[in-house]
């Protein structure tokens, strides 16, 4: 067994992959592991340790095949606004549009519904979805990557973190260590001061384009309300720029407006998302989804990115899609 340190030391990259080495792997007791994790969380995790932690994860994951050009659309969770379900819609939208998406999520933690609670609601068979990730991903275009199928190493931290009961690194590590090894990814954040470490770590780790992306009232996707703060990663760089709905074309509306509940009420207000409900709803799918097809390079810009979501919509592909992922799992 190894000993984690009273006093948690600022790591470089290779340290934090060798740490959470021991901890993945079961070479520290449960109390060690509990109190260094909330110690890095009181003082802040920094990019290096952000990327060591993601390599030590990604080292021990259960990978599938996947499209060249697939990527993954996600958040960190743990915003506390309760939304309806924003990166899920968006991942039928971006895969309708011809860009595969591979979901790496699970059920709720902090939220009320997941996107696997909701696509369960809608019909979907989880366990099914799962099981059959990547025949899904290479004939339809879209998967659900259930973490717990392909990070068996967290099943012991799972317990650890529940007792806790706080945000720590993990919530962090899991967007940068996709199963499906996705080139490209949109993730939301919850806090906006936050995007540039995190940006930093992403562009240690290696992307042909990331956007990390964190509304200005702490939402962990692109917001419709206000400002957003927003990292542009490509390669081994990024750039920090101001985001608004208005880029796209859309107008603003709060974040009440885009209210979620339980996975019943979420599965409705996404079943008549894509039966053509108009509403802020719609338009924060479209938001973001501009930004998934940017960084997938379908779309040179948010005018163009929106005006593809839509077409996703209102043709009705978006819909199909789901209708057929849902005849897979049967």
């Amino acid at each position: 067994m190894k000993t984690l340190p009273l006093e948690v030391p600022h790591m470089n990259e290779a340290e934090a992959e060798d740490v959470f080495g021991w901890i993945l792997d079961g070479e520290a007791s449960d109390e060690e592991i509990g109190r260094f994790l909330l110690a890095m969380t009181e003082r802040s995790e920094t990019a290096e340790e952000i990327a060591g932690a993601a390599r030590a994860l990604r080292a021990r994951l259960i990978p599938i095949a996947a499209p060249e050009n697939a990527i993954d659309v996600c958040g960190t969770g743990g915003d506390g606004h309760h939304t309806l379900n924003v990166s899920t819609a968006v991942s039928l939208v971006v895969a309708a549009s011809g860009v595969p998406v591979a979901k790496h999520g699970n059920r709720a933690a902090s939220s009320k519904s997941g996107a696997a609670d909701t696509l369960e609601a809608l019909g979907l068979d989880m366990d099914v979805a799962g099981a059959t990730a990547e025949k899904t991903l290479a004939e339809l275009g879209i998967c659900f990557l259930f973490a717990k199928n392909h990070h068996p190493a967290m099943g012991r931290i799972q317990p650890i973190r529940q007792r806790l009961g706080k945000r720590t690194i993990f919530n962090l590590m899991g967007p940068l260590s996709n199963p499906a090894g996705v080139k490209s990814q949109l993730i939301g954040i919850a806090r906006p001061a936050y995007v540039p470490i995190y940006a930093a770590a992403k562009a240690a780790l290696g992307t042909k384009r990331t956007m990390i992306v964190s509304g200005d009232e702490g939402l962990d996707e692109l917001s419709l309300a206000g400002g957003n703060e927003v990292a542009d990663v490509q390669g081994s760089e990024f750039e920090m720029k101001r985001v608004d709905a208005s880029l796209a074309g859309l107008p603003h509306a709060p974040v009440e407006a885009i209210r979620g509940d339980d996975a019943a009420h979420n599965a409705a207000a996404l079943k008549a998302l894509l039966d053509g409900s108009p509403g802020p709803y719609r338009d924060a799918v479209i938001f973001n989804a501009a930004a998934s097809l940017i960084v997938a390079g379908m779309a040179t810009d948010w005018a163009e990115g929106a005006a593809q979501a839509r077409e996703a919509l209102d043709s009705g592909k978006a819909k199909a899609l789901l209708q057929s992922w849902i005849a897979m799992t049967q």
